[in-house]
């Protein structure tokens, strides 16, 4: 069976709808994020670099939501029904516990220590496991982030004490429950009207993603990634390995180059996102605060004593990979 064909008739049996015949084979990436956003743009780069390629491979993005829904992408990646997503790989943690590392407080420093992340023997320990599922790593890429709230202003971890608090990934929500918040779980795309029906007073997410739903439409105080980030989450594009396998030589090279333009694409954009969603916020009339060092430092021991503990006690190996992240300096 061909990959056109393959992809249509997955395409019936899952989703009720079908790829017309073409010459060209055509891949279908998912994600849950606005056309703005960063993560469609590396989508959309890579689209437009295979395209001009001439290999006869098509991509067609379904941004928003419109294919698959945030938290339900990476089972139909794994099985072939869709072919590559943009995915915080952390949404799968309880599939697989050591995707939870993926996003763990104060374990990255900076952008340029997550890209030294993802060349690392840690990262290679993940693509092992994702290659298990049958999915590979097509562009890496962590993104910062931050804290709001509709309240005051979250700089320590006694300031969401009582406060419905989203956080993404289980890492997060161990360490902010620690804290004494009540943990509301919801992919990022929900926060907005969680906010505005008053289900949330805080939220923890990434830059990107607070400029591109505009929660500054919903927040009293931001306190964005700077100096120092608490929250660094891995959000690669991942492809079902099968699919690109069957691909022809001139269509894998020319994805595998559009990847490698897309990943540094990313990471430049990654460093930039973090001041220019203050921009936005600021523009907005909301109130920016800074975290300390001596912020930070609270945070990092609160999480040493719950999310650090959990993960070590219910991932077999988890000690080892912990230790293999927090070695690359």
């Amino acid at each position: 069976m061909t990959i056109r064909t393959y992809a249509a008739a997955a395409a019936i049996a899952v989703f009720g709808m079908g790829i017309s015949a073409a010459s060209a084979v055509e891949l279908r990436l998912s994600h849950q994020w606005s056309v703005g956003d960063v993560r469609h743009k590396v989508a959309e780069m890579i689209a437009t670099d295979v395209a001009a390629a001439g290999v006869d491979l098509d991509i067609r993005i379904f941004p928003s939501e419109s294919l698959l829904k945030a938290r339900e992408q990476y089972n139909p990646l794994s099985r072939g029904q869709v072919d590559m997503i943009v995915y915080p790989l952390s949404y799968s943690g309880g599939q697989r516990g050591e995707y939870n590392l993926t996003l763990m407080p104060g374990m990255v420093k900076n952008h340029d220590h997550a890209a030294r992340l993802n060349q690392s023997p840690f990262m290679a320990e993940i693509e092992n496991l994702l290659a298990e599922d049958d999915i590979m790593v097509l562009v890496h890429g962590y993104l910062a982030g931050g804290f709001a709230s509709t309240g005051a202003c979250i700089t320590r971890p006694e300031h969401v004490n009582g406060l419905s608090t989203r956080a993404a990934g289980k890492s997060f929500e161990e360490m902010l429950a620690a804290a004494g918040a009540s943990i509301s779980s919801m992919a990022s795309s929900e926060i907005y009207n969680a906010m505005q029906t008053g289900v949330l007073q805080a939220v923890n997410t990434s830059s990107s993603s607070f400029a591109s739903f505009r929660l500054q439409e919903q927040v009293s105080c931001y306190t964005p990634a700077g100096d120092v980030a608490l929250w660094f989450m891995y959000q690669p594009v991942l492809m079902n390995k099968s699919t690109f396998d069957g691909l022809n030589d001139a269509q894998k090279a020319a994805l595998t180059e559009a990847a490698a333009r897309a990943e540094a694409f990313y990471l430049a954009e990654a460093k930039a996102e973090d001041a220019a969603s203050v921009a936005v916020f600021e523009a907005a009339g909301v109130e920016i605060a800074q975290m300390t060092q001596d912020d930070f430092n609270a945070w990092l021991e609160l999480a040493k004593s719950s999310s650090y503990k959990s993960f070590v006690d219910n991932v077999p190996n988890g000690q080892a990979l912990l230790d293999m992240a927090l070695a690359v300096e």
